[in-house]
């Protein structure tokens, strides 16, 4: 059973940075897999942030967090801790904040395609 923990939400002001995280455990069930991070801001749909490739570590992100936000990993067979460090955060960016993963290749803008979600953390940037 695949089972993701994010924790490092908090309030931050426009132009600070926060580092997320997510405990995966149980991904060693995977042939291959992603990671990622997705956001949901009140009243709008889930929309993707950055994906990493378990095997390669090759990384994703949205137009709209390049230059931004990395993504990091660090994992072992069965196990992983995935970050998001964010740094020159805008307004926008305030959304509860989602690790996902898959047992595929990475869709870095499609929800849907991600079978394991995590609880998400909350991010409020204020102006």
């Amino acid at each position: 059973q695949v089972q993701l923990l994010e924790s490092g939400g908090g309030s931050v002001q426009a132009g600070g940075s926060l580092r997320l995280s997510c405990s995966a455990s149980g991904i060693g069930i995977f042939s291959s897999g992603c990671l990622g991070w997705f956001r949901q801001a009140p009243g709008k749909e889930r929309e993707g942030v950055a994906s990493i490739f378990i095997i390669t570590k090759n990384d994703y992100y949205v137009d709209s967090v390049k230059g931004r936000f990395t993504i990091s990993l660090q994992n072992t067979v069965n196990t992983a801790t995935v970050y998001l460090q964010m740094n020159n955060l805008r307004p926008d960016d305030s959304a509860t904040y989602y690790c996902a993963a898959r047992d595929d290749n990475c869709w870095v803008s499609q929800p849907a395609r991600y079978n394991y979600w995590g609880q998400g953390t909350q991010v409020t940037v204020s102006s």
